[in-house]
This record gives structure tokens, C-alpha cells and sequence, in this order.
């Protein structure tokens, strides 16, 4: 009920400033007693991933808690994971605003935020911070202004610095805001990435003497041979994982709502369809025990079944979430 008349009044104000009181408010009451506002204790669904044990299935996607301010804040909903990020090097600001449009239609956001966070610095000492023991995944990227030849440079800086205090850590090579970077997913230099990603990961796993498992985040925007080309990939570079997926740029779903031609990813439930099939493409690549994150339209718990189905083994929940609050993790993992 809470939550039902914070959106109402959220959403008559505008999408990003909505997105930033409601962090604001979750940052300043996380550690008060007006917690009870949202929190919840739900039963224990426990499942171990690439040799992770999560207290439930159901995780927060990168994107929404960029720097880390809340985690405390959505540990308390009952989340058995929480990813923050996409965070990079140095601080960026991101894309020209207005750069979020709600399609309530559709239950559906569009968003071209471009990476903007406060840096990588910023963001671990919020995690050094946080009083959360569960699973963290940190999502990394490259700065806007890296050439995508210098990419790895980015990605390989990031995880030196979240490697100590990471559960894993993801690699963001598909959101559709950052000019090129989609270019990475394929290829070459896709391999070259990988391939400097897992020496990297050996060598700080020999550092701090404990393995952080590396995921890769792959884009909904691929034909069946696509996804076998970065499946091969995947397996051939040893990463440890991948989460299936970004956003879309596809508008069939939208045409003729209002804000559909707007530039940018298009998330909720009109990229579910799209992102199982490449959720069931990429189980038939790797195999049965290839750990996948499902993501993308889930926002019932038929959505995430229909995930499970397909082959994932967890779930990530973003628009859904902003649409209908805590209540969505409660149905899906009381549904389990």
C-alpha cells in the first residue's frame, strides 16, 4: 500500500527527479526506523551459483543504485542479491537530460542515462560502507570519452578497485548509451577484452587469495548466430558466467505511445519475449552448467518462471520493480 501511493505521487512528477528523490529518501532512512516502510523478511530460497550461495534468487539490477548509496536500503526488501554500477573510472555526468520516459501503457521505461555515476571511488567506499553481508555484484563500464581500443584499460582499472569488496563482478558490454560500446560484444574484440578481463581476474584472485567470479552482460539485440559467436566466446575466455540482458532498442513492442521514439534502451515488459529467447539461445550454447542471470520484462512470477524455464538460474528485476515495489519480489520468491 506504501508503495502504491509513493508511485502515484512519483510518477506525476518528472522520471529522473522521481528517480532521485526516491534514492535520496531510501539513502536518509535506511538506517532509521522508517525502514519498516518497505522492509520485509521473506522465506530463505537458497541457491548456489558459480560457487555463490544466494539467499534467494531474485536480484536487483545494475542500473538502478549506480553508486551504491542504498544498498542497506534494498537488502531490507528482501533481495537474496543486489547488483550495483555500471560505475567507471572517473566521474562522467552521462547524457544530455530529459533522459528518462515512463510508458506506464506498457508497463515500460525508456532510458538513455549513458553510464552517469560518481566514479568508481565514490562507489567503494559506499560498499565499505554498507552494513549488507549478502551477495554484491559490481557492475563495471568504460568512460564515455575511452576509446573503445583503450576499453579493457577502463575495465581492467574498475576491477582492481572493487575485486576486495565484490561477490562478483559484471562486465557491461551492451547497454545501447554509451557511443561503440556494443561494438565490443563481438569479435575480436570481445576476446581481447575477455581474455585481459580473466588474466586480471587470476592475478587479483592470487592477490587477495579468494576467486570473485566474473559475468558478462550480454544485449537482446541478437540473431541465434550472434548469440552463439558470444557464447563460444564465453566459454572459450573462461568467464564464469553471463546476464541476459540489456535493455532493447527494438520499438515494435511501443509503436505509437507516447515518448517510443524517444532515443535509448527500452526495458520492462515489452523486452520480455525478446529476452528469454536469447536466455534459451545461450543455455543451448554453453551447455547446463553455464551460470546465467536472467533478466528483462519480469514483472510477475510467471515472468521470472518463464526465465527459469528458459535456463537461468537467477533473476533480476529493474522496471518491474519501479512499477510495482517490494510486493514483486515477495510474489516471485513465495512463488518458488
Amino acid at each position: 500500500m506504501f508503495y502504491q501511493l509513493a508511485r502515484q505521487l512519483m510518477f506525476c512528477a518528472d522520471a529522473e527527479k522521481s528517480h532521485h528523490f526516491a534514492l535520496g529518501s531510501l539513502k536518509t532512512l535506511q538506517h532509521t526506523p522508517l525502514s519498516a516502510l518497505w522492509r520485509q523478511q521473506l522465506p530463505a530460497k537458497p541457491v548456489t551459483v558459480a560457487g555463490i550461495r544466494f539467499e534467494n534468487p531474485v536480484g536487483l539490477a545494475a542500473g538502478l543504485d549506480k553508486n551504491a548509496d542504498c544498498i542497506d536500503a534494498f537488502s531490507q526488501m528482501g533481495f537474496g542479491f543486489i547488483e550495483v554500477g555500471t560505475v567507471t573510472p572517473r566521474p562522467q555526468v552521462g547524457n544530455d537530460k530529459p533522459r528518462i520516459f515512463r510508458l506506464p501503457q506498457a508497463n515500460a521505461i525508456i532510458n538513455r542515462m549513458g553510464f552517469n555515476n560518481k566514479g568508481v571511488d565514490y562507489l567503494v567506499e559506499n560498499v565499505k560502507n554498507a552494513r549488507y553481508k549478502g551477495v554484491l555484484g559490481i557492475n563495471i563500464g568504460k568512460n564515455k570519452d575511452t576509446p573503445n581500443e583503450q576499453g579493457k584499460d577502463d575495465y581492467i582499472h574498475c576491477m582492481r578497485k572493487v575485486y576486495p569488496y565484490a561477490s562478483y563482478i559484471t562486465v557491461n558490454i551492451s547497454s545501447p548509451n554509451t557511443p561503440g560500446l556494443r561494438d565490443l560484444q563481438f569479435g575480436d574484440a570481445l576476446m581481447d577484452l575477455l581474455i585481459s578481463v580473466k588474466n586480471e581476474q587470476l592475478d587479483l584472485a592470487a592477490k587477495y587469495q579468494k576467486y570473485v567470479p566474473v559475468f558478462v552482460k550480454i544485449a537482446p539485440d541478437m540473431d541465434e548466430v550472434a548469440v552463439q559467436q558470444v557464447a563460444d566466446t564465453l566459454l572459450q575466455s573462461k568467464m564464469d558466467g553471463a546476464i541476459a540482458t540489456n535493455t532493447t532498442l527494438d520499438r515494435s513492442l511501443v509503436q505509437g505511445l507516447q515518448f517510443a521514439e524517444e532515443m535509448g534502451g527500452l526495458s520492462g515488459a515489452p523486452v520480455r519475449a525478446k529476452s528469454t529467447t536469447v536466455v534459451t539461445q545461450l543455455r543451448a550454447a554453453v551447455g547446463p552448467e553455464f551460470p546465467i542471470i536472467g533478466v528483462g520484462g519480469i514483472e510477475s512470477a510467471d515472468a521470472a518462471k518463464e526465465k527459469f524455464a528458459a535456463g537461468a538460474q537467477l533473476v533480476q528485476v529493474y522496471t518491474g520493480f519501479i512499477y510495482q515495489g517490494p510486493d514483486l519480489i515477495r510474489s516471485i520468491v513465495n512463488s518458488l
